[in-house]
């Protein structure tokens, strides 16, 4: 198990063993590099910690436990949660900053306690076989256990098929779940218990209409609190740098550091080589160049895609139908030749409103009228015009009068209708969309304003089991620390409470953030048009990565699998080619299942002793 996961941690390794008990960890040492060392205990020896992450209120933390008589043996933030935990339990939570999978062994009780971060950031996953509870960071690792099979779960798959991810507590592995952000388990003689700790508190409208703060004073305690977590995650002890697309939120970000720093700021970008093709190079470079960045860029092609595919998919341990993996997989790369830590903008669409879906939904109440028969009928005759990819979403969505449908389908890889067409007869109960993953997460949501709701949504669903997820594998993948500022707890809790004018105002998204950031960065980067990473995949699907395409949605896998309608997949492979519609979406996902079937499924995923040391040797 350990050796599955040495790219998390290449610098340390321990274990203990405790009767019933073994826990194993690989460090990734940031804090406090000469000690350090795990499992760390409490003075007693009674409490046992294991933990991937940074608390980065260590500081403050340790000195109040000081001031109350607790002994340390190291300068570590890892010893601060065990004695947190001799004095508070699972409260010792609450005081926690940061993100973490913490793992704490109570030797007199016999009784163990895991936690996951209230927003994420870092995964943690688990599954009970006949004689044992079995954790780790990664799936993978997991799956070295011997009782642990390797199996395909299908309503993870169906979840994946309608969201272009799993949402937690489901995975792709049958009887292999996902601790959901903001929980933690205890796992006793009794069995186990999950509960929840931290949720956003998302409030009525009404609540947040009496507060009486003026719109400067909104922006003054944004500015605070960006700077303040800016501040704290710049508490390292290894060089670090910061990911740079030109985009408003890494580029604050960077804006933030280079105030902090009196030296300047490594930052790192990719982009792509296709003449004519949108590139975000020039805006990150602008960034650089007006902060005084030492700036690195790395430029992708449709190789890259080809030869980092399968790696990528890996480290993953299960698909997420995402381009941009292995742009995020190649600028980690990069990063990890010059540092050992970054920041990185993740969040800020989510806390601020920054997707066109957002904009979108605020017309469904003069769509939502239509009976169901129109809204399919509708939606059946925009499906036959040719182009318009993003037109025929919003009328997918929109033309949905169940809300956690219409949220549903307002980003998907395959339509609620497309999977009718999709999905086999056989396997009819895993055709259905993913509107009770939405309805069971918006029951939840204190909040009354549509807005609010799919923001709500968005933060418990798309952006761990996506955005973070992407994130944490593949800059791990490198051993690599990515430190997200904006998702900051009580970053994301002010900005829950904030009024939806001043994050979404007509066509204007993120208006606070945006008004902030008018303050610290270049006019052309406040002005400039979002558009995420612009990879050329439609192109690539066409031309360089079609024999790719062919064989891994050819007619004998399709059919082998068992799952879809092989004329089905052949139709849309045709229309992209062809360049009737852009499928690119739907075929990379289904490109991207087809490859975990071989790898995790097809394959077995354990390693042997030779696999973990070869594997040892790779890591930097």
């Amino acid at each position: 198990m350990l050796g599955s996961i040495v790219h998390r941690g290449p610098d340390d390794e321990g274990r203990l063993q405790d009767r019933e008990l073994h826990f194993g960890m690989r460090r990734l040492s940031i804090i406090d590099l000469a000690e350090g060392h795990q499992p760390i205990f409490d003075e007693s020896g009674r409490y046992a910690v294991v933990f991937n992450g940074e608390i980065y209120n260590y500081r403050e933390l340790r000195t109040d436990l000081i001031a109350k008589g607790h002994q340390f043996r190291t300068n570590s933030d890892t010893e601060v949660i065990v004695h947190l935990f001799e004095d508070h339990r699972e409260k010792c939570l609450d005081y926690l900053r940061g993100m973490f999978g913490i793992a704490i062994w109570d030797n007199q009780r016999r009784e163990l306690f895991i936690a996951r971060d209230r927003l994420g950031v870092k995964p943690l996953y688990y599954t009970e076989t006949q004689s044992d509870f079995v954790f780790g960071s990664e799936i993978k690792a997991i799956l070295q256990h011997p009782e642990v099979e390797s199996r395909p779960d299908l309503v993870g798959i169906s979840d994946y098929l309608s969201l272009k991810y799993t949402p937690a507590p489901k995975t792709m592995f049958a009887n292999i779940h996902s601790l959901p952000p903001g929980h933690y388990m205890v796992i006793n003689e009794k069995g186990v218990q999950i509960q929840r700790y931290w949720d956003l508190p998302f409030a009525q409208e009404s609540d947040v209409a009496e507060n009486n703060i003026s719109d400067q004073e909104y922006e003054e305690r944004l500015l605070t609190l960006l700077k303040e977590s800016v501040r704290l995650r710049l508490r390292s002890d290894v060089p670090f740098g910061a990911f740079l697309s030109g985009g408003l939120d890494s580029s604050t970000i960077v804006a933030l550091m280079a105030q902090e720093l009196s030296t300047p700021v490594n930052t790192f970008s990719v982009g792509f080589g296709g003449e004519g093709e949108p590139d975000e190079l020039p805006y990150a470079q602008a960034v650089a160049d007006h902060f005084g960045c030492r700036h690195h860029t790395l430029r992708i092609t449709a190789d890259d895609f080809l030869n980092h595919a399968e790696t990528v998919l890996w480290h993953l341990d299960q698909p997420i139908a995402d381009q941009a993996t292995v742009a995020t997989f190649m600028v980690a790369k990069l990063a990890r030749e010059h540092v050992k830590m970054v920041l990185t903008g993740e969040g800020g669409d989510e806390l601020f409103a920054g997707y066109a879906r957002y904009e979108g939904e605020r017309w469904s109440p003069y769509t939502t009228w239509m009976p169901s028969f129109m809204g399919s009928t509708v939606r059946s005759l925009s499906q036959r015009l040719p182009g318009l990819r993003r037109a025929k979403i919003a009328v997918s969505a929109l033309t949905r009068r169940n809300e956690a449908e219409r949220f549903a389908n307002w980003f998907p890889m395959f339509t609620d209708d497309a999977k009718e067409q999709l999905i086999v007869a056989q396997h009819a109960d895993i055709k259905r969309g993913a509107g009770h993953v939405f309805t069971s997460m918006l029951s939840s949501c204190r909040a009354r304003e549509p807005l609010s709701r799919m923001l709500y949504a968005d933060s418990k669903l798309w952006l761990p089991d996506y955005l973070l997820l992407r994130g944490d594998k593949l800059t791990m993948a490198h051993s690599l620390e990515a430190r997200v500022p904006l998702l900051d707890h009580k970053l994301t809790e002010f900005a829950a409470r904030l009024p939806s004018r001043l994050k979404l105002a007509g066509k204007k998204r993120k208006v606070l953030l945006r008004n902030v950031a008018s303050k610290l960065l270049p006019k052309q980067i406040i002005d400039r048009p979002k558009q995420g990473f612009p990879i050329p995949i439609e192109r690539w699907l066409q031309k360089e990565a079609k024999p790719l395409m062919l064989d891994l949605l050819n007619q004998a896998s399709i059919q082998r699998r068992g799952l879809f309608q092989a004329d089905y997949v052949a139709r849309l492979m045709n229309q992209h080619i062809s360049g009737y519609a852009d499928h690119s979406i739907a075929l990379w996902g289904l490109m991207s299942l087809e490859m975990w079937f071989r790898k995790f499924i097809d394959s077995s995923p354990k390693l042997s002793s030779s696999d973990s040391k070869r594997m040892e040797r790779v890591v930097p």
